[in-house]
């Protein structure tokens, strides 16, 4: 599906981020896996050359800017181009209500969940159009089109991250590059291990989806490797929730 193709994904470490690049790699692109943790980036890229493909591995902060710009520089260096890249790179904060919210929380989800995207699109877009066009795919959430009470800075940030993918879209979709979001609901990954390892929580969590459980990993990144290939050409400035119907309630 992604043959002579060129992706990268933030947070490919682990959780959702690694499933994205390793469907990526499945369809045969060459895949830059950031994470801000250079031992998870490297596993992920380990698993996808053990396995025949291309990868490199490349350690990235995206609340920094000159790091996103050289997250992209070395991508475009070492293949030779950037076609596809999921942001996927996020944090999950404490719960509390607004007004009693910790600064330091707001400042930090904003800085990686919704500045950091911001960050990673100013670079990735023009290496994209420099070939011709792209596609990329912002991770949101569930949450970024419903609250949730005690969780400002996390659903405001992923508001933001739907906002920026439809300007994204409506800015530079005539030139051939295409920008879509993605939804999850509750995902079995590292960032709700506490929610797992709570009984009575999970069961509270999990009866908010109406499939009756939490999803997998692999099934947010079929979706995103969907919407990567050229099978979603005419599909922009999209929101996608896979969230077992936590949004039809």
């Amino acid at each position: 599906m992604l043959s002579n193709k060129v992706a990268l994904v933030t947070g490919g470490g682990s959780g959702i981020g690694q499933k994205i690049a390793l469907a990526y790699a499945r369809e045969r692109a060459s895949v830059a896996v950031a994470d801000v943790s250079a031992e998870a980036a490297q596993a992920t890229a380990t698993m996808i050359t053990a396995a025949g493909g291309q990868a490199i591995a490349l350690t990235v902060d995206v609340t920094s800017a000159e790091d996103c710009a050289r997250m992209v520089e070395r991508t475009v260096g070492q293949f030779g181009r950037l076609d596809i890249a999921c942001n996927n790179a996020g944090v999950a904060g404490g719960l509390a209500p607004l007004a009693e919210y910790p600064l330091d929380l707001w400042e930090k989800l904003l800085a990686v969940n919704l500045t950091g995207v911001f960050y990673c699109l100013r670079q990735e877009i023009p290496a994209m159009l420099a070939n011709g066009g792209g596609a990329i795919v912002n991770i949101a959430s569930v949450l970024g089109m419903v609250g949730m009470a005690g969780t400002p800075a996390y659903t405001a940030s992923k508001h933001g991250v739907v906002g920026l993918t439809r300007v994204a879209a409506l800015d530079y979709s005539a030139k051939g590059v295409r920008v879509n979001a993605v939804g999850p609901g509750f995902i079995q990954t590292p960032m709700i291990a506490r929610i797992e390892d709570n009984e009575p929580m999970r069961a509270e969590v999990e009866s908010r989806h109406p499939i009756g459980r939490l999803g997998r990993p692999e099934e947010v990144a079929e979706l995103v490797l969907w919407l990567s290939s050229p099978q979603a050409s005419f599909v922009n400035g999209a929101y996608y929730p896979v969230d077992g119907g936590y949004l039809t309630r």
